[in-house]
């Protein structure tokens, strides 16, 4: 890989950041670029029957500690009890401010204690607020966050998950050849993959041409369904694109910022709580539930 391409890929996982480099133009909420803002359609929804192959949470920039989060914690038990799932996605900035595992207690084992002790598991992905502390090693050795390496994937019944470290200082030129050699390879018929940082957004940070590039094309190919991020402290979901929804729920505890809405927006909104997600034969169902237990927001995803 020639030194200019590797130049791309690290500035690429910069653009989280909000530096405005390689073309790259961070919008406010609700701005679009003709580049970033494809049309389409509007997706009908139906409450799906029957019973799900699988069902998980997703929340990011949880690790405040405070009461938002232990609110976040605690509607998360109330959804299970009535809905029952072992798998939560943890999509990043897991401990604020700055990673220490000195907060792991009030940041994760305390807020999500029941979950836990019910054998509930954390699939975590590191933020940018983590690697501030030995670049978020300590995180991956938590067996808490049940890590893999800094980017890994998983198998949940019928659906695979690839965990992305978008970090500007990630290993970029391995965790591509990575990532496109384990997409072809999958078999699962649903794909799912997270990092903490946003390719599609309205929110502060605004949608990332850079990423735009680097992954759409890859999540084309190879037929990925779903990206969850977070970063962006809100909740926005995007009609399908190019057949890949995707989804920020930024709004586990952190404080919350405003979000506007592009062509391409389904739902947006900043409110606390966490995203609801089961996976049918033929579709993936998503729901936004507040602290309060109300479902905000839900849209369906064909398969």
């Amino acid at each position: 890989m020639s030194f200019k391409r590797r130049r791309f890929l690290i500035i690429g996982g910069l653009t989280g950041l909000g530096l405005a480099v390689f073309g790259k133009q961070v919008l406010r909420p609700g701005q679009s670029t003709t580049a970033t803002t494809p049309e389409v359609p509007p997706l009908q929804v139906a409450t799906p029957t029957g019973q799900p192959l699988l069902r998980f949470a997703a929340i990011a920039d949880t690790g405040s500690g405070d009461r938002n989060q232990f609110a976040v914690g605690k509607a998360m038990v109330q959804h299970r009890d009535r809905n029952p799932y072992d798998l939560v996605v943890l999509a990043g900035d897991n401990i604020y401010n700055s990673g220490e595992m000195s907060r792991i207690q009030v940041a994760f084992e305390e807020p999500y204690q029941k979950l836990l002790q019910a054998g509930v598991k954390f699939r975590a992905c590191l933020g940018n607020h983590d690697i501030r502390t030995e670049n978020g090693d300590p995180q991956v050795r938590y067996t808490g966050f049940n890590m893999q390496g800094r980017f890994y994937s998983y198998k949940a019944e019928a659906a695979q998950f690839f965990v992305l470290d978008t970090n500007g200082n990630a290993d970029w030129k391995g965790q591509m050849a990575w990532l496109e050699q384990e997409l072809s390879q999958s078999q699962a018929l649903w794909k799912v993959v997270y990092g903490h940082h946003p390719i599609y957004s309205s929110g502060h940070y605004g949608t990332d041409s850079g990423f735009v590039k680097l992954f759409t094309p890859l999540f084309k190919k190879y037929r990925v369904q779903l990206y969850i991020n977070g970063h962006e402290h809100d909740y926005e979901r995007s009609q399908p694109i190019d057949g890949t929804t995707y989804l920020v729920t930024g709004i586990g505890g952190a404080t919350l910022r405003p979000v506007g809405k592009s062509s391409w927006t389904a739902a947006s909104t900043s409110r606390f709580g966490f995203s609801a997600i089961e996976l049918y034969r033929d579709r993936l169902f998503i729901q936004g539930i507040g602290t309060d237990n109300t479902v905000f927001d839900q849209g369906m995803v064909p398969v």
